[in-house]
């Protein structure tokens, strides 16, 4: 089990396609005129699958784990060939051929069992899909995954134990052990199938965003160690009475990443501070809130995206989109004047091309770029391909701004002029490049320590008092002495 893994894409992931609700029913969907329901689950679902689930995953969709038998290397008697550890089941310990491993697709951007499977894939035509697969344009990026602590739960709405909740402190999705049945209800339900059965305790698990250490202030393990330094924790806002709306009133897909944003509050409004702290939430989580990165990517730069937004989840895990290779066009230029200015010990080559770095031409290649929108927007955006198209201008331009900013190749006006089109001042451009690059880790992670007048009410279920599952305490904490 892989509670934190990293694909590549294009690639169809861990468990293979998972992102295919067609074969494995998760999320929620929303039928004309209706609510919304659970996919492949429910009660009258969940009842007539309890003793039989034909949406599980198997065993073949994540992979047999193995091991070798490292023992035959040294306890080998002298022979005339060279020993061999051959790799075993440590399901049935007997010898196996290995088909599939973790991030057994790692880097293998063209391969017919992997890329070409992208279950993301099935809105390009055979043209397109043909076109990125060809050598000069290929690419991959990787697609880093956890549970998404989703603000609208499929699994917490399927299990027939009541054994999930959503903590209304911090919004993390936690499995109590003791009440787990093993139904697996919530490895059906999670679109995302981030929730996994250990066959050895016999009960669900899943990641618990190191809720031990946030609970100190201090960053989960994963994105503590992450030597890359993409990964950001900080605290969000959102209206909980808005929370059903925002999964079940729109019939289009596409708006539903609008409408999470709706829900998700301005930590900076008066009447938003005055809200929190009636329904007791801490100064220092305000705080947190006003300074947090997400909040930033999410509402302030509306540079992030949720993952498969369409399975009505409303993920509380967000993505800037990769700034793809892209092709820009050449022009005749003259670098006389611009050598005479450099240092004679300079490394100068007497070219007489450049980039031609107008507007149109720029805006044009994000549109050529070697992934298609489409293909991005099937991931990000449920297939509002503006929605990426907008983003990726944004980060082209912070990209521009910062060569005029060093290198100085570009003209002050092009520059302004490519940022009055995407929106941007230059100081915000300058923030979006700290925080995407220079930021130190208390930057990235903004975690307010628990208070410890809540600290035993962590510990309880309260959605039997509250009625809705995990949402606030079962008493309000009380302040003062």
């Amino acid at each position: 089990m892989w509670w934190n893994n990293v694909e590549t894409k294009p690639g169809t992931g861990y468990p293979t396609k998972w992102e295919d609700q067609e074969i494995y029913k998760g999320g929620w969907e929303k039928e004309k005129g209706s609510d919304i329901t659970l996919k492949g689950a429910g009660k009258l679902r969940g009842l007539l699958n309890i003793f039989h689930n034909p949406h599980l995953p198997v065993i073949d969709d994540y992979y047999e784990p193995f091991t070798y038998k490292y023992l035959d290397l040294i306890e080998s008697p002298t022979r005339d060939d060279q020993p061999t550890a051959r790799p075993v089941s440590l399901i049935t310990g007997k010898p196996m051929d290995i088909k599939m491993g973790p991030n057994w697709d790692d880097d293998l951007s063209g391969t017919p069992d992997y890329a070409r499977q992208d279950p993301n894939l099935k809105n390009l035509s055979p043209a397109e899909q043909e076109a990125m697969f060809q050598l000069q344009r290929m690419a991959f990026f990787y697609l880093p995954r956890i549970c998404n602590h989703c603000l609208n739960p499929a699994c917490v709405a399927s299990c027939p134990s009541g054994a999930i909740y959503k903590r209304g402190e911090d919004g993390i999705v936690l499995i109590n052990q003791k009440v787990c049945r093993a139904w697996r209800m919530c490895v059906t339900a999670c679109p995302y199938k981030k929730t996994y059965f250990n066959w050895g305790t016999g009960k669900s698990e899943k990641c618990i965003l190191c809720y031990p250490r946030l609970e100190a202030g201090h960053a989960p393990a994963c994105m503590h160690s992450c030597v890359g330094r993409i990964r950001y924790l900080g605290v969000m806002l959102y209206d909980a009475d808005e929370i059903k709306g925002a999964a079940s009133d729109l019939e289009n897909d596409t708006d539903l990443i609008n409408r999470q944003f709706q829900i998700l509050l301005d930590p900076f409004d008066d009447s938003v501070i005055k809200a929190a702290k009636e329904n007791g939430v801490p100064d220092s989580t305000i705080k947190a809130a006003q300074d947090s990165p997400v909040y930033k990517f999410v509402k302030e730069w509306t540079l992030a995206l949720p993952l498969h937004p369409e399975f009505r989840t409303l993920p509380m895990l967000f993505y800037v989109p990769p700034l793809l290779p892209v092709m820009a066009s050449l022009s005749q230029a003259d670098h006389k004047e611009h050598s005479e200015k450099m240092d004679p010990i300079a490394k100068f080559w007497d070219s007489d091309w450049l980039y031609d770095t107008s507007t149109e031409e720029l805006w044009g290649a994000i549109d050529q770029a070697r992934f298609p929108l489409k293909y991005m927007a099937s991931l990000f955006s449920a297939g509002d391909e503006e929605k990426i198209k907008d983003i990726l201008k944004k980060l082209m331009a912070v990209r521009i701004y910062r060569r005029w900013n060093t290198v100085g190749d570009f003209s002050e006006e092009k520059v302004h002029t490519i940022l009055k089109d995407v929106g941007l001042l230059p100081e915000t451009a300058d923030d979006i490049y700290y925080l995407t690059s220079l930021a130190k880790f208390d930057d990235r992670f903004v975690i307010p320590a628990s208070h410890r007048e809540q600290a035993i009410e962590m510990l309880e279920f309260a959605g039997d008092t509250q009625g809705s599952v995990g949402f606030g305490f079962k008493e309000k904490p009380l302040r003062g002495w």
